[in-house]
C-alpha cells in the first residue's frame, strides 16, 4: 500500500435479533449498494458488547462509518453518501 493511499471506509450496522427496523435498514443498504458502490457492511449485535449496548442500545439500528454514527432508526442515504465522499 502506498503512503498516500486512504484507508478503506468501514460501515458497521448495529442490530439485535428480531429488530424490524434493523432488517429494513439492511434492505435499504442493499438496495443503495445495487446502485452505487458502498463499503461492505459488518453486522454487529449491539448486545454483544456492554459498551455498545449502553451507548446505542435504545437507538438501534445505528449505522456507523469508521465508528462514527451516520444515522439511527432509519437510513439517511444522503448523509451516508456525503460522509463517504469525504472519507
Amino acid at each position: 500500500m502506498s503512503a498516500d493511499a486512504a484507508p478503506t471506509p468501514q460501515l458497521t450496522l448495529l442490530t439485535r435479533p428480531d429488530c424490524g427496523l434493523c432488517e429494513q435498514m439492511q434492505r435499504e443498504l442493499r438496495a443503495l449498494a445495487a446502485h452505487m458502490p458502498l463499503p461492505p457492511v459488518t453486522l454487529v449485535d449491539v448486545d454483544s458488547d456492554p459498551g455498545l449496548s449502553r451507548r446505542y442500545g435504545l437507538k438501534i439500528p445505528v449505522l456507523l462509518l469508521d465508528s462514527i454514527p451516520v444515522c439511527s432508526h432509519r437510513l439517511d442515504a444522503p448523509e451516508l453518501l456525503r460522509l463517504l465522499q469525504r472519507a
